[in-house]
């Protein structure tokens, strides 16, 4: 029988020391699995710490985060235990989302969550989001969004979907109702009925360009080859939104996104007023800090938002970017480079890039011409300072 892990006074299993990790391994802690591994160096194996493999010495173990670490040391994976493997965390997870979805109206802490599947909270917080590429909390989250979703377009009033979702109360809900709809819910609930959206259309060297606005920004830049094509898909997605064409007003944003395809910018100041999940909401901030002119593969990104197995639903978040270039999924490719799948077309995706480097040195070369210049007007002015003082003196 398991003996119950040692606790720390925060309530996470302590199994960030050797001395823990070595105790975990002798008793062969199943709570343990996933949270470290341990290495054999006299068999250049490495185990999770329940292996049911014969108990090494304990100054021929290494302890490793992660089963990367381990490989990269040099050591293979066990075949007994299979470390390397998710056969046992899928099942731990499977049953942590049957439990969070049997009643989306209860709110369950991550302690009551780690008590149903049996699993230590800290084990379960870092395995969960691992595999889900979410928290707990932010999954609950995303399925009261969702239940709220569907019962506002079921027809519910806003109080009886609010109930129904499980979030207690309305301020609770228009708390976090914003993020996931990108409306207030009663907008939502008449597909956009009493929303202003004002667009315009411009064309430009990859066809023309769209952007939308709503009161509170850019909601949505989308390129095609026909412009009454692109806003029949806008009153599609805005249905029963107020829709002006507005030309004047759009002006600006539009001016910025000319300036980027002719490489004279690399950046953008847009305001943008966008719903997503909080998984797809990290990919998207991913996305914009890859720098202007380098491209990141899909599995990069998976691990730079601390999911790396996560590499279809960060292809997902991709497909879904409502705003083009503002949030730069053109600059994600696909492991071995090729260009992968674009929502504005494979050729755009190629001239966007072939465009950015072309004009990446460019930017540069003008950030060191602009600090050429600053050095040398302040030299030019200690010399003015200087002299004044010296015709002073005389």
């Amino acid at each position: 029988m398991n003996r119950k892990p040692t606790d720390t006074a925060s309530g996470a299993t302590n199994w960030t020391s050797d001395d823990a990790r070595w105790e975990a391994v002798t008793h062969r802690e199943l709570q343990a699995d996933g949270a470290f591994f341990y290495g054999v160096k006299t068999t250049g194996v490495f185990c999770r710490p329940s292996c049911a493999s014969r108990l090494p010495r304990r100054e021929n173990v290494a302890f490793f985060t992660d089963a990367a670490a381990a490989r990269a040391a040099g050591f293979r994976d066990c075949k007994r235990c299979q470390p390397g493997g998710l056969p046992r965390e899928l099942e731990i997870v499977n049953r942590a989302c049957a439990a969070l979805d049997a009643d989306p109206q209860e709110r369950l802490t991550l302690a009551q969550l780690s008590d149903a599947v049996h699993v230590s909270p800290f084990h379960l917080q870092r395995l969960f989001k691992r595999v889900v590429g979410v928290s707990p909390r932010q999954y609950q989250a995303a399925q009261r969004g969702a239940a709220l979703r569907d019962a506002l377009q079921s027809g519910s009033d806003v109080t009886r979907a609010t109930l129904d979702a499980g979030f207690g109360s309305p301020s609770r809900m228009y708390d976090s109702a914003s993020a996931e709809l990108g409306m207030a819910p009663s907008a939502y609930r008449r597909k956009g009925a009493g929303l202003t959206v004002r667009y315009a259309s411009a064309p430009t060297p990859l066809g023309y360009v769209l952007v939308a606005a709503t009161e509170k920004g850019i909601c949505k830049i989308g390129f095609g080859d026909d412009k009454a094509i692109l806003a029949d898909d806008l009153h599609g997605e805005f249905a029963n939104a107020d829709l002006l064409e507005d030309t004047e007003h759009l002006a600006p944003f539009i001016a910025q996104i000319d300036a980027y395809l002719r490489g004279t910018r690399q950046d953008f100041d847009l305001p943008l007023d966008i719903a997503a999940t909080a998984f797809r909401q990290r990919v998207w901030d991913a996305l914009r800090r890859i720098p202007y002119g380098e491209t990141r593969s899909y599995s990069e990104i998976a691990e730079t938002v601390g999911s790396p197995r996560a590499v279809r639903a960060v292809a997902s978040a991709c497909a879904t970017n409502p705003v083009a270039l503002a949030i730069p999924c053109h600059r994600v490719v696909a492991k071995g480079g090729a260009l992968a799948g674009y929502r504005w077309g494979l050729p755009r995706k190629a001239a966007l890039l072939d465009n950015e480097a072309q004009h990446a040195g460019d930017f540069s070369r003008g950030e060191g011409e602009r600090e050429r210049n600053r050095r040398s007007h302040t030299d030019v002015g200690n010399d003015t300072e200087t002299t004044t003082k010296l015709d002073h003196a005389a």
